[in-house]
């Protein structure tokens, strides 16, 4: 699991970065709403744990902007204003959940645990034009449908998930190959042109575009 912390206090950021560090997930770091959003748009995350406060533009910023644009990623807002208006704010942006300033690192990752099963949950089918992403059965379907390896069922889902924007050919090693040190660039390759003859075989609108070294996107 990758998540963003976007929070402008340095000492806090790192320190929930290197507490989600220990619990067993990746993390990047943003320190203002601009360069939150940047991240959003071209990384693809689990989850986000986003500061309403923040310089460049706010968290609530953000949230709107992530969620205009179609981007589903959780969300758990982070604040040191605890008012009912501010909490109804952020969860009619789009928020999964709030969560005030102080606050106990046990009761924080309770709630990204939390976030994260119900996003799973509600993940279990993706869609992407023409195509759905069945997590049930591991299946794709368009004009038919035709059975997903595993593997080719995260790839898939990364790729849905990215809504278009290019994956770069390490990012997908890292993300899915992650506990296996001879995996390769091939690797990534073979997968993709396995993905790509079953987009064809269910007679879907959707191709995988990109080069032989990447990156890849859904047009």
């Amino acid at each position: 699991m990758k998540l963003l912390v976007a929070e402008d206090t340095v000492d806090l950021n790192r320190v929930i970065c290197a507490m989600l560090d220990y619990e067993g997930y990746q993390t990047d770091s943003a320190y203002d709403g601009g360069q939150a959003l940047d991240l959003l748009r071209t990384e693809v995350y689990d989850g986000v744990i986003l500061d309403i406060m923040m310089p460049v533009m706010s968290g609530l910023e953000v949230l709107e902007k992530l969620r205009s644009e179609g981007n589903d990623t959780p969300v758990l807002l982070l604040t040191a204003r605890s008012e009912v208006d501010d909490r109804v704010a952020g969860l009619d942006a789009g928020a999964n959940d709030y969560l005030a300033k102080p606050f106990a690192m046990k009761e924080l990752f309770a709630r990204v645990r939390a976030m994260l099963r119900t996003q799973a949950a509600r993940r279990t089918d993706l869609t992407y034009r023409d195509l759905r992403l069945n997590g049930e059965d591991l299946s794709m379907t368009a004009s038919n449908s035709v059975a997903l390896s595993p593997r080719e069922f995260e790839l898939m889902n990364q790729l849905i998930r990215s809504q278009g924007r290019p994956l770069e050919t390490d990012r997908l090693l890292e993300r899915l190959w992650q506990n296996e040190p001879d995996a390769a660039p091939a690797d990534v390759r073979l997968y993709i042109s396995f993905l790509r003859a079953k987009l064809a075989s269910v007679d879907s609108a959707v191709t995988i575009a990109g080069g032989e070294e990447g990156p890849y996107s859904l047009v």
